[in-house]
């Protein structure tokens, strides 16, 4: 028995996987984050121990609970802790500013928080709005708590006086088709919706996707992704623990650091967006730095030229290296590639759906479409969400009466049976595997003074995949340069919404009904090109 894939071991509940790593992995190495290293019976145990500490603090079944710091064995172990009383994850992205998390609030209806404390020259709490910590009963620093602030010791010790048989109880109470998370994605009305998953289909589909990339007992896996993301938690977090691979967090995106990681602790597998890649490949020394250890590279999220697929092979020394599609309404799945697909496939599909599930292509009428015509791309099985939190009308306007999701995306499958990104339909472009949506951002810019107007587009970028283009009408009177709004947009939104570019004109092109055009402003920018 190699693993618990391998056991015969029902999915049921995170919590569940978590006590069954610990008989099957039982004292072999889980986690590694600095100093901080954990067995998966210490991991385990810690969750109790979590879980306890959130019984104290009045945190019950289906209480929403967030999260926003980067990644960290304290993130980690508090997300375990809470799905085992019940209670839903909301992660929130450490690029949010004050305001974003307050709206994020109100949508959840969350009422406690796990903070870091100083992160990249801030103090977290600091950024909330005195609005939204009245909407918060709870609020925990996990490190460097102020005086008057409760830490992340504090809340550990007030756990003390629940007993293992208590934590237990509530523990039996967690039921498969219960929330695990609500993880946040806008749409083309540029307001987040959250997107409800349960905790069988969470870890089947992980399952089905960690047997499609090849993670494997003890493989060290780098997670660059931050746990806010599906990529980093799901992708890394859970699947370390689900195959018995070393977790090993990791903090801000440097890819000098990267390098010496890999060299230093050995790391196996690296998921991650394509600039992660880049980023190393660029290095000026990479073929300085051992690279020996490293055995599969998982990327997605943003086009994936084919040349990057070769140099993750010959020049960083992957021996796998997998591409994938998905969307947050999926769990972050869909599609995948398999390490021994070639470099075509791997660059230019996204590979099969995984066992189980049902992705096909549909026409405007409803109609599937035979392999190699072109539709929109639709999925079925139990990948999908079980709807958006509270807003049962956008749920029926994605799920349709026989249970297909449209993902608004365009495709079609080759004569392999691989599924080929050809557009979207809706006008979300990703920039270094983060989900842009140009209504959202053209929405938070348009609080400028001196914009009028305002239209965003992904343009294509080496690096990043593809990065934002504005482009802006002034009010009458106003002036304002290029480096104004983008400065004034670092300051107000998340630094991966902030367009890298700025083009201002006297009008935007216009249908008859006053709806900006979009493929007009696509199609002057792809000639330029």
């Amino acid at each position: 028995m190699n693993n618990i894939h391998d056991s015969g071991w029902e999915f049921s509940t995170i919590p569940a996987l978590s006590a069954r790593a610990a008989e099957i992995y039982g004292y072999e190495t889980a986690l590694e984050d600095g100093a901080a290293t954990f067995t998966f019976v210490e991991l385990d145990s810690m969750r109790r121990r979590v879980a306890r500490a959130m019984i104290a603090a009045g945190i019950g079944n289906g209480d929403r609970v967030m999260i926003w710091g980067p990644n960290s064995w304290k993130w980690f172990a508090t997300a375990l802790g809470l799905v085992s009383v019940g209670a839903v994850l909301v992660p929130v992205s450490t690029r949010f500013k004050g305001a974003e998390v307050k709206d994020l609030i109100e949508r959840s209806g969350a009422t406690v928080m796990f903070s870091c404390g100083e992160f990249l020259g801030k103090y977290y709490p600091d950024q909330l709005p005195i609005e939204a910590r009245a909407m918060l009963r709870n609020l925990v620093v996990f490190d460097g708590a102020r005086p008057g602030e409760a830490s992340w010791d504090d809340f550990l010790a007030a756990g003390e006086l629940v007993t293992p048989d208590d934590q237990v109880a509530r523990e039996s109470e967690v039921g498969p088709e219960d929330l695990c998370d609500l993880l946040f994605t806008s749409g083309t009305t540029g307001y987040p919706k959250g997107v409800m998953y349960g905790h069988r289909q969470c870890l089947k589909v992980l399952d089905a996707w960690a047997t499609r990339v090849g993670i494997g007992r003890g493989d060290r896996v780098l997670v660059i992704p931050p746990f806010f993301h599906a990529f980093g938690y799901r992708s890394g977090a859970i699947v370390s623990m689900m195959r018995g691979a070393v977790l090993i967090p990791h903090l801000t995106y440097d890819a000098d650091e990267i390098l010496k990681r890999v060299e230093r602790e050995k790391v196996s597998v690296i998921p991650g967006p394509p600039a992660i890649f880049h980023g190393m490949l660029q290095h000026p020394k990479m073929k300085e730095f051992d690279r020996s250890s490293l055995r599969v590279g998982i990327t997605g999220g943003a086009v994936v030229p084919s040349t990057l697929i070769r140099r993750m092979r010959e020049d960083l020394g992957f021996a796998g290296v997998v591409n994938g599609y998905g969307l947050t309404e999926c769990g972050g799945y869909g599609t995948m590639c398999s390490a021994d697909d070639s470099d075509e496939q791997i660059a230019n599909t996204a590979g099969k759906p995984f066992p189980g599930t049902e992705v096909r292509i549909m026409d405007e009428d409803g109609t599937l479409l035979p392999d190699g015509k072109p539709g929109e791309i639709v999925i079925r099985g139990y990948l999908v969400m079980k709807g958006y939190f509270n807003d049962p009308e956008a749920t029926a306007k994605t799920i349709d009466a026989k249970g297909w999701l449209h993902t608004g995306d365009i495709g079609y499958f080759d004569g392999n049976g691989d599924l080929r990104i050809e557009d979207r339909l809706k006008d979300m472009y990703i920039t270094g595997g983060f989900n842009c949506y140009p209504a959202e951002i053209e929405r938070l810019m348009s609080a400028h003074p001196a914009i009028g107007q305002i239209a965003v587009i992904g343009v294509p970028d080496e690096r990043m995949g593809e990065v934002g283009k504005a482009f802006v009408v002034l009010r009458p009177g106003a002036s304002a340069t290029e480096a104004d709004l983008i400065a004034w947009a670092r300051e107000h939104i998340a630094n991966f919404k902030v367009p890298r570019y700025v083009e201002f004109r006297e009008a935007l092109p216009t249908s008859p009904q006053g709806k900006v055009l979009k493929t007009e402003l696509r199609n002057e920018e792809n000639a330029v090109a």
